[in-house]
């Protein structure tokens, strides 16, 4: 019997079951409630108790048995564990109805359910962060072994080898002998480069529109642009990077020229301004809920005082926002730090390191997806320097959490 088999069978042994067990259960506590006999919990609290009674014990036998076949201590039949979990429900259930007694404390049983089930749940996520950190740790140290940390933080030349370059189509730049550079510099230019200029457009134009939809906008106005600024936020990433090679690379190629200036098709500036667009609608969105939030007494307090309505978002509303602004900014930034669709389509896999946004870059992302889907050996160190970027990636972006939760503890006890 398949896994997809004995999973369907066993739900459809248990569900009925736990419907079973909760209408009975209700049944028998409202019963004993018309005898006129005090219940220290409410009717459906005894029959969700009775599902629990019937759940919990079936589901941890499944757990258990799947967990000793996974890790080989014990390989048991399929049909015996769907035997075992369904026997369990049976007798759960029998023992969730007869302890239905007006003294039984369902609530407090629940309560603590609830309670275990949201502890596991919080420590699911932490143990996963834990074991993602580290994985890349680990394997990092693997390359740190054959590449010096110093080189790979300060080195400006990229270079991994043969394979790598010439899935990036840079075969003619390979050292002697084979070997690789893996100087970082120039992919985290890349990377800082394309958030700075995406984060130079969706910043004003996110915080503009959020306070004109909080600010100045009719109810009817708000209503159909905010919807349609939600829009940009659903769209894949491979159609912004459509979008920024096809339509927004020929019209910066083309300004650059009449300006008298040489932009290469594969520059970075055109990733870096479709990624702001995309990132619009989550500072926008963000912001515009933190700025509605602010209580209107403080609107009404500057009006009182004589200000202008401008002056009043300026001076009052902004700063009020301010920590809330800082949080979606921040937001923004972790996503343009992270995106690679766009950039692999429109601006393509050179490392360089130029302070020019119209000559060619690439970022951190777009390495490690070329490092992890090359050719060569996993435990090759032009594979493993993707871990090595994955952490540094990783050490940046927690420093920026870091900083802004500093900042915006700072700026609520200045505002407060």
């Amino acid at each position: 019997m398949s896994v997809g088999e004995t999973t369907l069978i066993l739900l459809a042994g248990l569900i009925p079951l736990g419907y079973a067990g909760f209408f009975l259960g209700r049944r028998k506590a409202m019963a004993t409630q018309a005898d006129g006999t005090r219940l220290h919990s409410r009717p459906q609290q005894y029959g969700w108790y009775s599902v629990v009674s019937m759940a919990v014990p079936a589901i941890g036998v499944a757990f258990a048995a799947s967990l000793l076949n996974l890790l080989g201590w014990i390989t048991l039949p399929s049909e015996l564990v769907l035997a075992m979990t369904l026997v369990t429900a049976a007798a759960g259930f029998a023992y969730g109805l007869m302890a239905i007694r007006p003294t039984l404390r369902a609530r407090n049983t629940l309560d603590r359910l609830i309670r275990w089930l949201l502890l596991g749940a919080a420590l699911i996520s932490i143990m996963t962060t834990i074991a993602i950190v580290l994985s890349v740790i680990f394997e990092a140290m693997r390359f740190f072994r054959e590449v010096s940390v110093w080189e790979f933080i300060t080195g400006t030349v990229w270079s991994p080898g043969d394979s790598f370059l010439e899935a990036a189509g840079r075969g003619d730049e390979v050292s002697e002998g084979g070997g690789g550079m893996f100087g970082s510099v120039p992919l985290f230019a890349g990377t800082f480069m394309v958030t700075a200029i995406a984060m130079a457009v969706a910043l004003p134009i996110g915080l503009l529109s959020a306070i004109f939809m909080s600010e100045y906008a009719s109810l009817k106005t708000r209503g159909v642009v905010k919807p349609i600024l939600e829009i940009l936020a659903g769209i894949p990433t491979v159609v912004y990077g459509f979008f920024a090679a096809i339509t927004v690379t020929p019209i910066v190629v083309d300004i650059a020229g009449f300006f008298g200036l040489d932009a290469s098709y594969s520059n970075i500036l055109s990733p870096g301004i479709v990624m702001g667009i995309m990132i619009i609608p989550f500072i926008s969105s963000l912001s515009d809920d933190v700025i509605n939030s602010i209580p209107q007494s403080l609107r009404e307090g500057a009006f009182a005082l004589g200000t202008t309505r401008s002056e009043t978002i300026r001076n009052v509303v902004v700063p009020a926002a301010l920590p809330g602004v800082i949080s979606a900014f921040l937001l923004g930034v972790s996503r343009a730090l992270g995106e690679t669709m766009i950039v692999v389509m429109a601006a393509g896999v050179r490392p360089n390191l130029t302070w020019n946004p119209l000559e060619d870059m690439t970022t951190v992302t777009v390495n490690i997806v070329y490092s992890l889907t090359g050719d060569q050996s996993f435990d090759s160190p032009q594979t493993l320097s993707a871990f090595a970027l994955g952490l540094v990636l990783f050490i940046v972006t927690l420093t920026l959490n870091i900083i802004s939760t500093v900042m915006v503890r700072r700026f609520k006890q200045q505002y407060d």
